[in-house]
């Protein structure tokens, strides 16, 4: 599906204001995630021509750099460390147990657009495995009985900031 073209001259905006930096590139697609949420295959195809640089080579930089999108991500991303450490204490259960309360598998966003579950491969907090982070936010030696407890904290979240804009 082609983008809008509202969202096109955004990208080209943005292409513009980078243009005589000395490599560009990086800066412009986290400018482009950070608006838009990710980076799918015709926003490439506007910063190949705009920046003069091959699609192929947009494209390994946006798939070799994990904090990269190809597809749109849930407003609360939930990482699940499945690093050694975090391994040999039971994070696959843990990311089993988001992917079932959710109804999704990681990589993979839920219907409402709320939640992404990933897989990460380490997240350097091996003194807290296993470890899980949402937004940022990390949630130390998270086991399978905290995962209803986090998804319902930002459930939550969301009622109270839909309560709020009906006020």
């Amino acid at each position: 599906m082609p983008i809008q073209e509202e969202a096109r001259k955004g990208i080209i905006e943005i292409c513009e204001s980078h243009k005589n930096e000395p490599s560009p590139l990086m800066v412009v697609l986290e400018e482009i995630q950070k608006k838009y949420g990710y980076i799918p295959l015709e926003a490439q195809e506007v910063v190949s021509k705009e920046m003069n640089i091959p699609v192929a080579e947009i494209y390994g930089v946006v798939t070799f750099y994990n904090f990269f999108s190809l597809t749109p991500k849930g407003k609360y991303v939930i990482g699940v460390c499945l690093g050694t450490a975090c391994y040999v204490k039971a994070s696959q259960a843990v990311i089993d147990k988001f992917a079932t309360v959710l109804g999704i598998k990681p990589g993979e966003t839920t219907e409402d657009g709320l939640f992404t579950i990933e897989a990460i491969r380490c997240m350097g907090a091996c003194a807290l495995a296993p470890a899980v982070s949402v937004n940022g936010k990390v949630y130390p030696m998270l086991g399978v009985d905290g995962v209803v407890k986090v998804i319902d904290e930002y459930r939550q979240k969301e009622a109270a900031l839909e309560a709020e804009e009906e006020a």
